[in-house]
C-alpha cells in the first residue's frame, strides 16, 4: 500500500525513536514539517480549545477534528496523526468516522478508551474491554474496505487515575492487560498517557511488556513520542501581547521577525502564478519587494 498512512508505518517498523511535532493549523503543521519532523501530531484538546473554543471534553465532535485535521493533511508531504477521541457513541459511528479520517488524507488516529464527558468532574471510567476491542475492530473493517492504510493506535487511559482526572485506576496489570486485547482486535501500537505524576520509567516499563510499539507524550525510549503545547504557547503569547496594547497601546514584546513566513505559505510560487498572469493579459504589475 502507499500513502501517509505507509509512510507513518514505515517509520514506525524501522524501530527507532521519533517525534511527530505537534501542530494545531495548516500553517503550524507546515512548520512541523519546515523543521524536520518526520510526521505531525493534532491533538484534540489542541484544536477544540484554539479552533473552536471548548474543552477537550466530550462536546467537540469528530465532525470538527476530521475538518480540521484534513486542511493539515493537505498543506504538508508528511504524516498526520489524528486524535480521534472515541469515534463517537457506536460501532457505526466509529465506522464511518475511521472511513472519513482515511479519504482526507489522515496517516494515523488513536481511539480512545475513557468514556465522555471526559477530562471533567464526572467520574466516567473506562469502557469495557469488549466494548472497546469492538470499536478497533469496526475501524479495521473500515481500513479494509476502503483498500488503504491507516496506523490504528489505541490509547488506554489505564495508567492515568481517576483522582488526577483521567478514567483509569493506575494499574499497570490492568493496563497490560487491555494492551494485549486491543492488540487482539487489530491495533497497531498502543497508546498510554501515563499517571501526571509517573516518573517517565513507568512508560517505558509498559513497552517492555506489550507485543507492539508504543507511544507517549515526548518520553524517549518509548517507541515514538508526540510533542504537545503548541497551542497553549501560541495562545499565551497572544494574550501577553493582546493585554500590552490595551493597556499601552503599543506593542513592545512581540516578534515580527519571520522571515519563514514566505516559504511556508508559498508567497514565492502565488506570486510567480500573478505576474505571469498580469503579464499574459497586458496588466500592470510591480516588484514582488513593494507588495
Amino acid at each position: 500500500m502507499t500513502g501517509s498512512g505507509a509512510t507513518l508505518r514505515a517509520l514506525i517498523d524501522k524501530g527507532e525513536h521519533f517525534i511527530a511535532g505537534d501542530c494545531f493549523s495548516a500553517l503550524t503543521g507546515r512548520i512541523v514539517e519546515h523543521v524536520g519532523f518526520p510526521a505531525a501530531y493534532l491533538g484534540g484538546h489542541a484544536c477544540s480549545a484554539f479552533h473552536y473554543a471548548v474543552p477537550d471534553n466530550g462536546v467537540y465532535s469528530q465532525v470538527e477534528q476530521i475538518e480540521q485535521a484534513a486542511r493539515i493533511a493537505q498543506a504538508m508531504s508528511i504524516p498526520l496523526i489524528a486524535d480521534a477521541d472515541t469515534l463517537g457513541e457506536t460501532v457505526a459511528d466509529a465506522y464511518h468516522f475511521t472511513r472519513r479520517y482515511i479519504q482526507q488524507g489522515i496517516a494515523g488516529i488513536h481511539v480512545e478508551d475513557e468514556v465522555n464527558p471526559k477530562h471533567s468532574r464526572h467520574v466516567n471510567g473506562l469502557c469495557s474491554i469488549a466494548d472497546q476491542q469492538a470499536r478497533i475492530d469496526a475501524v479495521v473493517r473500515a481500513r479494509t474496505d476502503m483498500g488503504q492504510d491507516l496506523v490504528i493506535i489505541a490509547r488506554c487511559d489505564e495508567l492515568y487515575p481517576s483522582e488526577a482526572g483521567g478514567g483509569g485506576t493506575g494499574s499497570m496489570e490492568e493496563a497490560i492487560k487491555r494492551g494485549y486485547a486491543y492488540v487482539e482486535a487489530g491495533a497497531d501500537v498502543l497508546f498510554y498517557p501515563p499517571r501526571p505524576d509517573a516518573v517517565p520509567d513507568l512508560v517505558k516499563e509498559f513497552a517492555g511488556k506489550v507485543p507492539v510499539a508504543t507511544m507517549g507524550f515526548t518520553i524517549p525510549g518509548t517507541g515514538f513520542n508526540m510533542m504537545t503545547g503548541g497551542w497553549v504557547t501560541a495562545a499565551a503569547n497572544h494574550l501577553k501581547m493582546a493585554r500590552e496594547v490595551m493597556e499601552t497601546g503599543t506593542v513592545q514584546s512581540a516578534n515580527f521577525n519571520f522571515p519563514e513566513k514566505y516559504e511556508l505559505i508559498d508567497q514565492t510560487f502565488y506570486d510567480g502564478l500573478i505576474e505571469e498572469w498580469a503579464v499574459k493579459t497586458g496588466r500592470p504589475s510591480r516588484p514582488n519587494s513593494a507588495r
